[in-house]
């Protein structure tokens, strides 16, 4: 519980920090908007199932990666603006970081919720059925972002984020896949670990 509280503070507090004096509120909104929604549904579920302190840690740090660029903007977070002119580089692709994250947090709330429930019974079918999962939000994700592109013109171009690249939104739904899979090579049995702890523990 004391981790949880911690998280749920430490939550708070970047939101805080993110909100102060961002580029333009309307982007930092848009961009912020998600972790927020994310924090009362697992607020108000929280009684029904409380996932493992493992997952609840990953989900803070993707909420930290969109403060970050909520506050800045994807397009000229300071440290990717450092990269692309150190590498020669022709975007700023912290954005891409975001994607990764898309992809990698999705998986393992989704895993954790198919093993806790136990939802796929042929276990043949199940990291891609995660990794479909994913990829499936991803591109919904794309979807939001193009139409909230064409309601609110240049506010919306900034949440869009394309910087001028063609393949962006290809690209974005490429890192969100490799995030959920590298989710599940590196991170499963670490998670099956947590999550027999969790069950033991209620």
């Amino acid at each position: 519980m004391k981790k949880l509280q911690l998280y749920s503070l430490l939550f708070f507090i970047g939101l805080l920090i993110s909100g102060i004096q961002p580029k333009e509120y309307f982007t930092w909104f848009l961009e912020v908007l998600p972790a927020i929604i994310g924090f009362l549904i697992l607020a108000f579920t929280y009684k029904n199932f409380r996932f493992t302190n493992f997952t609840y840690f990953f989900i803070l740090i993707h909420c930290y990666i969109l403060f970050l660029g909520g506050h800045y903007t994807y397009a000229e977070v300071p440290p990717f603006e450092w990269i692309k002119e150190t590498f020669h580089q022709t975007r700023n692709n912290y954005d891409k970081v975001g994607h990764f994250a898309q992809g990698f947090i999705p998986a393992m709330i989704t895993r954790e919720l198919f093993i806790r429930k136990n939802v796929i019974a042929n276990q043949s079918f199940f990291n891609f059925v995660i990794v479909a999962v994913c990829l499936a939000i991803s591109a919904a994700y794309e979807w939001l972002e193009w139409g909230v592109s064409l309601c609110t013109g240049d506010g919306g171009d900034a949440f869009l984020g394309t910087q001028g690249y063609v393949w962006d939104t290809q690209s974005d739904m490429l890192y969100a896949t490799i995030g959920a899979i590298c989710m599940l090579i590196l991170f499963s049995k670490k998670h099956d670990k947590a999550i027999q702890e969790q069950i033991k523990s209620q």
